[in-house]
């Protein structure tokens, strides 16, 4: 599908698209998902006070995504592979910010050095650097500043034909939500919706000590998925305040 086409389908969005220009093409492909629900005086102490946590039924969720950034890009630029095509992994919540719904990144790491110092540098979003490998059936990260660690053996399964609303809320956002030092970066993308199939794992190891009181072996919920193509604008910032408020939405 072209990004005109991509761009033309937009009737699954939660609001409309930003009318300027998009800043950057990329492809999220072949995403292993582990959902954890988590406590929520936990979650509290690691969100900015100035994102709401977003609630399912009243339970906050954390996310393990694991996946391969192929093709990113700015709009009037070529891809270059060897800065372009790398192996992610974030840890990401669930959070909501000027009446929209979006996720906020606990961790982001990626495999190739030059790679993560680019996207740290255009986004400020906290890239690092981890020794990832990957194959069709197996994801392996290892961080030794962070003492993290990753490795998962999986087979996928069935298309998932019908998604709950569960499903749904994990995947279906379009907005990113980051914090700086002095403020709140927000960036908008779209996509189509993610295509879901079921995941089996033979081996799942995820030991992230700092996080530990959030993630555990398993999690509550997998999906896996052949990926979507990105299309994202450029950063909008918010200073941040001094405002005492809670940070916990009970919004669906």
């Amino acid at each position: 599908m072209t990004i005109k086409e991509i761009l033309n389908t937009s009737n699954h969005r939660p609001w409309k698209m930003p009318s300027s220009e998009w800043k950057f093409y990329q492809e999220w492909n072949n995403a292993i998902f582990l959902h954890y629900q988590v406590n929520i005086k936990e979650l509290k102490k690691i969100v900015p006070k100035e994102l709401e946590i977003d609630l399912y039924e009243g339970k906050p969720w954390v996310s393990v995504v694991a996946f391969t950034m192929e093709k990113i890009r700015p709009k009037n630029l070529p891809a270059f592979s060897p800065i372009s095509d790398f192996d992610e992994i974030n840890i990401r919540t669930y959070v909501k910010s000027n009446n929209k719904t979006g996720v906020y990144f606990l961790s982001i790491e990626g495999g190739k050095s030059l790679s993560c110092k680019i996207a740290k540098g255009i986004s400020e979003l906290p890239y690092r650097l981890s020794k990832i490998k990957r194959t069709d059936k197996r994801y392996q990260s290892k961080n030794l500043e962070f003492n993290d660690k990753l490795e998962i053996e999986f087979t996928v399964g069935e298309n998932v034909k019908e998604k709950t609303e569960l499903d749904k809320w994990l995947t279906e956002r379009y907005a990113l939500f980051q914090d700086t030092n002095n403020s709140i970066n927000e960036f908008e993308i779209h996509h189509l919706e993610w295509p879901i199939d079921e995941i089996d794992f033979k081996k799942l190891e995820i030991d992230y000590p700092r996080f530990k009181k959030l993630i555990n072996k398993n999690p509550n919920k997998s999906q896996y998925s052949k990926g979507v193509k990105v299309i994202a604008w450029g950063m909008n910032k918010k200073e941040k305040t001094s405002d005492n408020t809670s940070n916990c939405s009970t919004s669906q």
